[in-house]
């Protein structure tokens, strides 16, 4: 008999919650097959069979579970029983012989006219099922690991740091131009559509470097300052937000940070994002616009002392040369920590990014 665990899944998690059982009690399992997934703070990993045998689980799916917690085991050397390859296959039922039934129609007369059976009446399509309506007024769940974890850093972030917020908007013309003209040779060179996110990451790079007051963290009576730009990018899964981190940003170019990017975003919906993807990052990006914000105060992610928040682009009337035109406009907000970042800083950072955003060649030559 072959104890199940839950093993060791990294220095800061402790524990989890069984969120699903792939096999049931009494179900044959092989080493390898996916018995459970955990869901932790942080990430939802896979527990696998180490041993092929019978499957028993004492713990059911929603229980919270620590690390070398005995969640079930199996019966080794059980397998699945093996069909009888001797006993004859069953084929369809053959028809019921009715003894009163004629072997062929009765013939009519000669003289009348045959007349033809008269056709059944179409079936009417079964109306479809309405969903079941969920019984009482409320219905109560207990948080998932994550969601407990999102609640306690936004809550951490708010009592902590003195988060402070200011707005700029950028034109995006330049950034879509020249999107529309080399995404053709982009995707051909790269296999990668260019997105606006790279340009962001970028941009935000060229601004830390700019301003390294903004790339700190505090660390009790410490101001730590970072010297490497591991960019934080924001993404909402079916579990929660998580924040995987882009490694080192400014040595890579716009191909491989969209590579990157692409990567994570399968790893969030196979629900496979590791720890250390989530670890590390000095800076990060939230997009609130691709669900139609228009405008927002993004919370810290702690221990960074700053976060920007994009959204959504839209056709504005500005002023440009004395003339109104209308233009595809995105508003910007960085949320930053006043205990150590000051104002002049936060608000030279966020015309830095507008600035690369309006002029991307700037990305390209370091100007």
């Amino acid at each position: 008999m072959a104890e199940i665990k839950i093993p060791a899944l990294g220095e800061s998690v402790t524990g989890g919650q069984i969120s699903k059982w792939h096999f049931k009690t009494g179900d044959i399992v092989k080493a390898g097959d996916v018995l459970m997934t955990l869901e932790t703070d942080k990430v939802a990993a896979e527990i696998t069979a180490e041993t092929s045998g019978e499957l028993s689980i004492s713990m059911a799916e929603g229980a919270d579970v620590e690390i070398g917690t005995v969640v079930g085991s199996i019966a080794e050397g059980k397998t699945a029983p093996k069909e009888d390859k001797d006993e004859p296959k069953k084929g369809p039922p053959a028809q019921s012989e009715n003894p009163e039934a004629p072997a062929k129609p009765a013939q009519q007369p000669a003289s009348a006219p045959a007349t033809p059976a008269p056709s059944p009446a179409p079936a009417k399509p079964a109306a479809p099922a309405s969903p079941k309506a969920p019984e009482g007024r409320v219905t109560r769940k207990k948080m998932s690991p994550l969601r407990r974890k999102i609640a306690d850093q936004l809550v951490s972030a708010q009592q902590t740091a003195a988060i402070l917020t200011t707005f700029n908007e950028c034109d995006m013309s330049a950034v879509m131009a020249l999107r529309s003209k080399l995404q053709d040779s982009f995707v051909a060179k790269h296999g990668v559509k260019l997105g606006f996110m790279s340009f962001f990451v970028k941009a935000v790079v060229e601004a830390l470097k700019a301003v390294p007051a903004i790339n700190v963290r505090v660390d009790g009576d410490e101001i730590v300052q970072n010297h490497f730009h591991d960019i934080g990018v924001a993404v909402g899964t079916e579990r929660g937000l998580i924040v995987p981190v882009l490694r080192n940003c400014d040595e890579k170019s716009f191909a491989d940070l969209e590579k990157d990017i692409l990567a994570y975003a399968a790893k969030a919906k196979e629900g496979k994002i590791e720890i250390a993807d989530l670890s590390g990052g000095v800076f990060t990006i939230s997009n609130g616009g691709v669900y139609g914000s228009l405008l927002s105060t993004p919370i810290l992610n702690p221990p960074q002392s700053g976060i920007l928040g994009m959204h959504s682009i839209q056709q504005r009337p500005v002023a440009v040369d004395g003339q109104v035109v209308i233009r595809p406009m995105m508003y910007l907000a960085l949320s930053y920590d006043h205990r150590v970042v000051d104002g002049k800083e936060a608000v030279t950072f966020l015309i830095r990014v507008k600035d690369c955003i309006e002029n991307p060649a700037r990305m390209l030559v370091g100007a």
